[in-house]
């Protein structure tokens, strides 16, 4: 018997109960509020934007994020935390950080770019320093009116505290941890259930719900989404899609061997069914992974947005290898040039239209709703999971503050200051990761899909 006909075998032998090798063939054709489809994704992703996007997220400027992973929760007392050695996260020794990156002083980009260190110094003495060039002292005052604005979505870790520390992402990868149980439902429930608009008698069907029961929840609950208006109808299904994305990520890289010489991770195909299978999520697997492709195209879409800031010139990656920052760049464009001729990107004109006062109001509760989901990031009791949720979370908010930013960034100069519109190292590295996970999970479906074939 062939080698992978033993595989197979040996996985099909890991099926739930009542799970057949079913491939998820189901999870086809048009997006909901959307005109693109999945296979157009799929195409795109796998062969062209995913292989430049790993090779971009593995240099030296996009591995090393910063971190406070010791702030504590601020909605429920209970602190504890995952004692499992795969929860754990190892901090990078200051030495191993790149000058560049390291350095408080350099600005990686034009000085007006990113003056957080000028600006906190100017709010502490109450003034502008008369020793700043005139540009400056107007970049100072503009990056603190932009400090204080309402266009974050995230509550950002404060970088300067003796608490963060730098992490290299590629040591702490996303992976299933043993974080599991009561604690992490909470965590979910409290985003779900508090967080995405939705009313308290109307009920999320759970495939653990029974019979008629599960029927009527289930009808219920399609039946309010399909009646609310298309911006809380995208945040559910923005949040539901990264819930997906993360459940992929915890089945694609699972634990199938610990021993004292090695442990092995990789595919779980048991996993991945209880998660997804039309039949044992009852319906519930296909509509999360749909909402999966449509957290893609959101993030596609800013990335196209966002083209304009960092073609400029004066913008560079810093990490104080002058040759790589160079090759870095180059990269980041290449990649920003290819989401931008995505053929069927997401319209977010439809977002927050019609009668100003009443959309003003709308976007600021979406925006609030989603700061509250990237603190409630605090309470996860996993290092490691409280790690990727938190840049995750970051790079989404990122995403969106990109997308309702569309005038400011039409104003950007080709050379120069940008004033209006400001993105920091966190934010960049934080967007540009958490796309990388999203395409990530869409690969990670066809390896998948190509296994279960396989097992059929």
């Amino acid at each position: 018997m062939a080698l992978g006909a033993v595989a197979a075998l040996a996985l099909l032998a890991l099926l739930p109960r009542g799970a057949e090798p079913r491939c998820f063939c189901q999870v086809t054709g048009y997006l909901d509020d959307c005109t693109c489809d999945v296979e157009t994704i799929d195409a795109f992703n796998n062969y062209k934007l995913f292989p430049r996007l790993n090779e971009l997220l593995e240099s030296d400027y996009f591995r090393y994020y910063k971190v406070n992973l010791q702030k504590p929760c601020p909605f429920w007392d209970d602190n504890s935390h995952c004692g499992m050695r795969d929860c754990a996260v190892q901090p990078c020794p200051s030495d191993e950080v790149p000058d560049g990156i390291r350095s408080a002083s350099y600005k990686y980009s034009e000085e007006a770019n990113n003056l957080a260190e000028e600006c906190e110094e100017a709010k502490r003495l109450g003034a502008v320093d008369d020793s700043l060039s005139k540009e400056t002292r107007q970049a100072v005052l503009q990056w603190a009116q932009h400090d204080d604005s309402s266009d974050s979505f995230c509550e950002a870790d404060d970088i300067h505290s003796p608490e963060a520390e730098y992490v290299d992402l590629l040591l702490n990868p996303e992976r299933y941890t043993g974080y599991k149980g009561p604690d992490a439902w909470k965590i979910w429930n409290s985003i779900y259930e508090e967080n995405c608009f939705k009313p308290q008698n109307v009920k999320r069907p759970l495939a653990s719900g029974r019979g008629e029961s599960f029927i009527y929840l289930r009808h219920t609950f399609y039946k309010w989404l399909k009646g609310v208006c298309v911006e809380k109808r995208a945040f559910y299904r923005l949040i539901s899609g990264l819930h997906a994305s993360i459940n992929i990520h915890l089945s694609a890289r699972y634990l199938l061997q610990d021993t004292w010489s090695e442990k092995k991770w990789g595919p779980n195909i048991t996993e991945f069914q209880q998660r997804f299978d039309e039949v044992l999520t009852r319906g519930e697997g296909p509509r999360r992974l749909k909402n999966l492709y449509f957290l893609y195209l959101i993030e596609l879409r800013a990335l196209s947005k966002v083209l304009p800031f960092f073609e400029r010139p004066t913008f560079q990656l810093y990490t104080g290898n002058k040759s790589q920052d160079a090759e870095m760049k180059h990269l980041l464009l290449e990649i920003l040039h290819l989401a931008k001729s995505f053929p069927l990107h997401f319209d977010e004109n439809s977002f927050f239209a019609g009668n100003k006062k009443e959309a003003a109001k709308l976007k600021e509760e979406f925006r609030l709703h989603f700061k509250n989901i990237s603190k409630i990031m605090d309470c996860v009791g996993c290092f490691k999971c409280r790690l990727w949720g938190k840049l995750q979370t970051q790079g989404l908010g990122t995403a969106l503050k990109i997308l309702f930013s569309e005038k400011l960034i039409e104003k950007i100069p080709e050379s120069g200051p940008s004033y209006g519109f400001q993105l920091t190292r966190q934010e960049i590295v934080a967007l540009f990761n958490a796309f990388g996970r999203v395409s990530t999970s869409v690969k990670e479906l066809e390896n998948f899909r190509n296994i279960l074939q396989n097992m059929r």
